[in-house]
């Protein structure tokens, strides 16, 4: 089952990442997010296995800067499965029903770092091709952009600026 996380599922939600990715700079993320207010819980889901959480996925607040412009958007960081749990479907769905959380709220945008072949499978393509840039070293291929609706990258570009918890975890070059 995915839903939103609840006040209790905080712990949880850290060893999941810790686990997932085997160092906690992933962990540390979703907390200091959440501790800075970069933090919508409607837009943290976890999936449950009965009574244990076995993933999480955020999408943290992001800007889209340029010279002339400031666009709203959204990262997908992070999105962590249990290993005893993983490639048996369990992140595209939390892939999929995030962006849906996402398109309900009425987000236009979203962008990940992630692996170039699997991304895509949900519609992100290289951001580069969209005039959108990262802050960081990062291959063209991993980073990418997903239009939520229509028209909603047209005329955007610029470099993303992350939230500060970003830097002072390390999380956005892991």
């Amino acid at each position: 089952m995915i839903r939103p996380e609840r006040p209790e599922d905080i712990d949880a939600i850290f060893e999941v990442n810790l686990q997932a990715f085997g160092q906690d700079g992933e962990a540390r993320l979703v907390n200091a997010l959440r501790a800075d207010g970069d933090y919508d819980c409607e837009l943290s889901l976890v999936a449950e296995s009965g009574d244990r959480i076995i993933g999480h996925i955020l999408f943290p607040p992001i800007t889209i800067v340029s010279d002339t412009a400031e666009t709203a958007a959204l990262a997908l960081a992070p999105l962590a499965v249990h290993q005893d749990f993983q490639c048996l479907g369990i992140g595209a769905a939390l892939i999929e029903e995030g962006l849906k959380e996402c398109q309900r709220l009425g987000h236009r945008i979203v962008v990940v770092v992630g692996h170039p072949t699997y991304y895509p499978k949900f519609g992100f393509t290289i951001a580069r091709d969209f005039g959108i840039h990262a802050p960081f070293p990062c291959p063209d291929d991993a980073f990418m952009a997903l239009p939520l609706t229509n028209g909603a990258l047209d005329g955007i570009s610029g470099i993303v600026r992350y939230p500060l918890a970003f830097d002072a975890t390390g999380a956005h070059t892991s």
